[in-house]
């Protein structure tokens, strides 16, 4: 259950329409308030995706798991994610609704905009996982 849980999470975040690059401003958060630990992981998501920057999105990911973007079929590591999210990005506003993080893994549960002022165009799961440094990565 958690798999396609965090399975249609990332079907509806990469499935983002492009849009034409906007400023990098900071993204605006509504719903719940996150640890900046966590929040940090929305934040050079959003930044990432409205740079339409592949490799700042694949650093966000754990290396050594599989990855089922919209974008493309499942891939393992960051390269073939980066390879996955090139030329994909635009104006995206991710909203945190709720958390939760143990030790080692955690998940956050959202809503996302084009426009922080816009009214939810669709819902995703991010799967966590606390990597080297206890930087917190995507797994899923």
């Amino acid at each position: 259950m958690k798999k396609v849980a965090a399975l249609l999470s990332l079907l509806a975040l990469a499935g983002c329409e492009l849009l034409a690059p906007v400023p990098l401003d900071p993204p605006v958060s509504s719903g719940a308030t996150l640890p900046p630990e966590m929040q940090r992981v929305l934040d050079d998501h959003t930044i990432a995706w409205q740079a339409r920057d592949a490799p700042g999105l694949a650093a966000l990911f754990a290396d050594d798991r599989i990855v089922m973007p919209n974008a493309c079929p499942p891939v393992q590591g960051r390269d073939a994610v980066q390879k996955c999210y090139t030329g994909s990005g635009g104006d995206l506003n991710l909203r945190p609704l709720d958390h939760r993080l143990d030790a080692a893994f955690g998940y956050i549960i959202g809503e996302y905009a084009m426009k922080a002022d816009a009214p939810a165009a669709g819902r995703f799961v991010l799967t966590l996982t606390k990597g080297a440094g206890g930087r917190w990565l995507i797994v899923a």
